[in-house]
């Protein structure tokens, strides 16, 4: 046998052991027989340095060190999941997918809902290739050396699966192993970690991944994700994805109806305590992919899932005092300062009150015990007095009548929940809120920038807007505490790359009051230039699709104000993308203009996802479901009958994909 022939036997022999003993925990070999062989091939492979691969089992120990993680675009966004609480939530999602599809022939996946961290795992040609975090969904850090350490990731698949493909999964701290780490930090006089969920998170961001390999990190999957079509329904993806190395939990569970739904979530509800891990609700998804493929998503999550969030854990605790906070855009946020407790796995000190009507309709004062749960178990919110325990001199709340950062006195307009401090350009949070948004992740995405830098310039009279970042240089900078000539430049260096960031993400970043993501793509796509947007007037804005009163008065107040205006033009004068470039003006025309088009089926030429965006770069509006406004639906293999009856019975065009592609040339 050559070396190479031992090398590879080893790899494989190793593999498998470990698979049995973390995916399958059923041990083949004791810890002892298994650092031998390793040590072996460890031998093996330095002598030979020619047969190197990254996906060895000799790598999993750690011993890369990552100084900064870099950010990548994920190839297929990340969405979130609705939230459901009850049975008529999860019937009324029901409804809505069955109008969608047009048939009640609907299976069911039910799998536990893993508090952890989300990853996304790339593979090709039966390898592991990369990890990336989940980050904003549309982009995440790439974690791969300290995904590489987590024994029960297979880096080398063991049998053909797919050959291109992405794995998504929760990066998971065990409880058993997570209170092994606290018990020895305690012993080392160290102080001990909050919860799993954090500490899992944590991990991922660790610079040396020996670190990493120190952790008793698991790695549970639950979604395939693939152009090819091997697979029916979500459930066989995975049993086959099962078989071939990745450990997926076997108590997800096939269902026909909701009330099948409810049984799982009822069983675990209960049993959720007996698991080795943290779970706090259960993920539903239509089993069918073609289906799931015909629902599609809306702009933040997939209408083929939902998440079915448990009970929330409760607790009794005294209400010291009422703060203030202020937001970016001025709202006020009440705070109640809380005797600290602990809730589902965290101390609470604090928890917003919302708003007056909240404080009032509560009746919630200081002094006061009050009921505290986390609302989908991540942020705190008080919902009770125990009025028993009331003290006698206790007095109504009265809201607060000036801004706790500048004193100027607090507006409220009709209709609007929150005070607001209309000192826009002279409060200290609102400055700081503005621009922290602008360098935000989903916005400019300023390497180098962090919400504490920007405080701590805005003290130094460095920056008084987003604007003034621009003007930055690297001598300003270097003097500042914690500011080392490297961070320094690395700083000037992202703040000059943004230029380069797209106009819609510009137009989110500007921070125009209910002007966020979405609707920021909404009206670059149709006014095309910040100039156009600004001297729009209000007819012309409400004109726009999904554009409602409210959004369009927000713009015309933002545009109408001066010191709004000179921050626009100096944005302008350094260079930002304040209109859609040329490039993607190029591929866009007004062909499908007032057309509306339903995408039905499966498609060879152009995927779905082309599909749509090839509608609406030319003009033309996409709907998830046929009704009398639909223009056109450009039907694929294995079109839904029922869909065929409907647009029969309304005489809707049925078109081809050929058709199509040609009507766009």
């Amino acid at each position: 046998m050559t070396n190479q022939q031992k090398i590879q036997s080893l790899r494989d022999e190793l593999n498998q052991h470990n698979y049995n003993y973390y995916v399958l925990d059923n041990a083949s070999i004791s810890d002892y027989d298994f650092d031998i062989k390793l040590k072996e091939l460890e031998k093996l492979e330095q002598e030979n340095p020619e047969f190197f691969d990254a996906n060895s089992p000799t790598q999993r120990v750690g011993g890369t060190v990552t100084k900064n993680f870099e950010t990548v675009t994920h190839k297929n966004r990340m969405y979130s999941l609705d939230n459901s609480y009850s049975k008529e939530d999860l019937l009324d999602w029901e409804k809505r997918i069955q109008k969608i599809l047009g048939t009640t022939a609907l299976e069911y996946t039910c799998e536990l809902k893993y508090d952890g961290a989300s990853i996304n795992l790339t593979y090709e040609n039966g390898q592991f290739i990369k990890a990336v975090t989940r980050g904003d969904g549309f982009q995440g850090d790439e974690v791969t050396a300290n995904i590489r350490t987590i024994k029960s990731i297979p880096l080398t698949l063991k049998q053909d699966f797919l050959i291109d493909f992405e794995m998504r999964g929760e990066i998971i701290l065990p409880l058993d192993g997570f209170t092994k780490m606290n018990q020895q930090r305690l012993e080392n006089g160290e102080e001990a970690y909050r919860n799993p969920r954090n500490t899992a998170s944590g991990s991922l961001k660790l610079q040396d991944s020996t670190e990493v390999a120190k952790r008793p990190l698991d790695c549970l999957l639950y979604q395939v994700v693939s152009s090819e079509r091997k697979y029916k329904t979500h459930f066989e993806s995975l049993e086959n994805a099962r078989k071939v190395s990745f450990k997926v939990p076997k108590t997800i569970t096939l269902a026909k109806s909701i009330d099948q739904v409810l049984e799982f979530i009822h069983y675990w509800d209960l049993k959720r305590h007996d698991l080795p891990y943290e779970t706090d609700g259960v993920v539903i998804k239509v089993n069918n992919l073609q289906q799931q493929e015909e629902l599609g998503y809306t702009s933040k999550a997939p209408r083929w899932a939902i998440a079915y969030k448990f009970k929330a854990e409760q607790v009794s605790t005294l209400l010291n005092k009422i703060t203030y906070q202020v937001g970016r855009t001025g709202a006020i946020t009440p705070v109640a300062n809380l005797a600290p407790v602990q809730l589902a796995g965290t101390t609470v000190k604090r928890a917003s009150l919302h708003n007056a009507d909240q404080i009032e309709k509560l009746d919630i004062r200081e002094g006061d015990t009050v009921f505290v749960e986390k609302g989908g178990e991540i942020i705190p919110k008080i919902i009770a007095v125990d009025f028993t325990k009331r003290p006698e001199n206790s007095t109504p709340t009265v809201y607060a009548t000036h801004c706790p950062e500048c004193n100027t006195e607090l507006i409220r307009t009709e209709g609007d929940a929150k005070h607001y401090c209309p000192n826009e350009f002279g409060c200290a949070p609102q400055i700081t809120g503005k621009i922290q948004h602008f360098i935000s992740r989903k916005a400019m995405d300023i390497d180098g920038l962090g919400g504490e830098t920007v405080d701590l310039l805005r003290k130094e009279g460095l920056i008084q807007n987003y604007a003034d970042l621009y003007d930055l240089e690297v001598e300003q900078v270097v003097p500042l505490e914690r500011m080392a000539e490297k961070s320094a430049q690395n700083m000037i260096t992202g703040i000059q790359k943004s230029k380069e960031i797209p106009f819609e993400k510009v137009l989110f970043a500007l921070g125009i009051r209910f002007v966020g993501e979405t609707v920021a793509k909404k009206l670059v796509k149709h006014f095309k230039s910040i100039d156009n947007l600004m001297t729009a007037d209000f007819e012309t804005l409400v004109a726009v699709d999904e554009i409602g009163d409210r959004i369009a008065q927000s713009i015309i107040d933002f545009s109408s104000d001066l010191g709004n205006i000179q921050l626009i033009n100096r944005l302008k004068s350094y260079g930002l993308q304040l209109e859609i470039s040329k490039e993607s003006l190029a591929n866009q025309t007004n062909k499908l203009e007032g057309q509306v088009f339903v995408v039905s089926g499966v498609f060879h030429q152009m995927s779905r996802n082309e599909l749509k965006k090839t509608i609406e770069d030319n003009g033309g509006k996409v709907s998830s479901s046929i009704s009398k406004k639909t223009n056109f639906i450009i039907a694929g293999d294995n079109m839904g009958p029922s869909k065929l009856q409907k647009a029969e019975a309304l005489a809707i065009a049925i078109i081809s994909e050929q058709d199509f592609i040609d009507k766009v040339r």
